[in-house]
């Protein structure tokens, strides 16, 4: 009973920052995102009579405590639905920077449902995929879909999952990542969903979420660079005001993170078809039309602080290997 299964990471375009439920991952307002082709994780489960408990191997080493934890209730969801009693070995490997903000949970978690459930025999649809990716990582059900995708908040588990907006071939854009650390963050994303509320902005983003969410769905549809740039960053300025008004306050951004977001905005007045968007980590995404993605690739290089330039484009479905 073995399966490999490969997911690519999602930049959020307008973001998941908060839950209803914290145990399903309910979310308080929809999103979108773009899966990101060139980045991935591959995950490998073999259900083996042999093993007297899970193993998880992230990058190369064994993993132990909140890790395969969450690992294991996705796999004891599986086993369930599947009438399977056996213990699994997961091996899972990223060829990108591991809790710095590049949603490498959205893709382990998007390929460790597929792989899990066809080892164990299942024949899940997307949706159902999407639902069980979710439940280990609220990000990963929209690494589970193809190209551009939204995730609806739902509220209840059965109706809160991530559907195809529109297909990679639809716009060529592309994701510069200006990694300026690749240290894995002191507080992770799941921690900082379940402070959100305490910030007194939070309820304001939500509200507003509807709005922004149009306006990004029509942005896409349009191919409409100059309002899709305004709606996704305001939408994560947005974010990470909350984020450093929670209590504990968070603060993801490095000096370098504001020197690449102020740097970002001068070439888009210069006429560069760029813009900015982060998660919960310093590094950041910088959107651009597929055509300018080398240019704007020097571009991030030259700035001080920046590391390396990551660079990806639209990329598919969660698939089998």
């Amino acid at each position: 009973m073995k399966s490999t299964a490969l997911a690519h990471p999602n930049i959020a375009l307008i973001k998941y920052w908060g839950n209803r439920d914290h145990d399903l991952r309910i979310p308080v307002n929809g999103s979108f995102s773009m899966n990101l082709e060139g980045l991935s994780a591959k995950t490998q489960v073999v259900f083996n009579e042999s093993l007297r408990e899970d193993k998880l191997i992230l990058n190369k080493k064994a993993i132990s405590g909140a890790g395969l934890v969450r690992v294991s209730q996705i796999l004891d969801e599986v086993r369930l639905k599947a009438n399977v009693n056996l213990f699994a070995e997961v091996v899972s490997e990223n060829n990108f920077p591991t809790g710095a903000g590049i949603a490498s949970s959205a893709a382990a978690f998007s390929a460790l449902a597929l792989s899990a459930s066809k080892a164990a025999g299942l024949e899940l649809d997307e949706k159902e995929l999407s639902i069980l990716a979710r439940h280990g990582s609220g990000s990963a059900c929209r690494s589970v879909p193809s190209g551009f995708v939204e995730w609806t908040n739902g509220e209840t588990d059965k109706n809160s999952y991530s559907f195809s907006l529109a297909p990679p071939e639809h716009w060529d854009l592309a994701d510069c990542i200006a990694v300026v650390s690749g240290d894995h963050k002191e507080i992770g994303s799941t921690q900082g969903h379940r402070i959100a509320e305490t910030s007194p902005l939070q309820a304001a983003r939500v509200a507003d979420a509807p709005r922004r969410i149009e306006i990004c769905r029509e942005a896409i549809l349009k191919r409409d660079f100059e309002t899709f740039a305004s709606i996704v960053e305001q939408d994560s300025d947005l974010m990470h005001a909350v984020m450093m008004t929670s209590n504990p306050a968070l603060f993801y951004w490095h000096p370098s993170t504001l020197h690449v977001m102020k740097s970002v905005r001068t070439w888009r007045r210069q006429g560069v078809p760029v813009c900015y968007t982060i998660d919960a980590g310093p590094n950041v995404h910088v959107i651009t039309l597929k055509e300018k993605m080398n240019e704007v690739k020097e571009k991030l290089d030259s700035l001080d602080g920046v590391q390396k330039t990551l660079t990806a484009t639209v990329g598919g479905a969660a698939r089998l290997i």
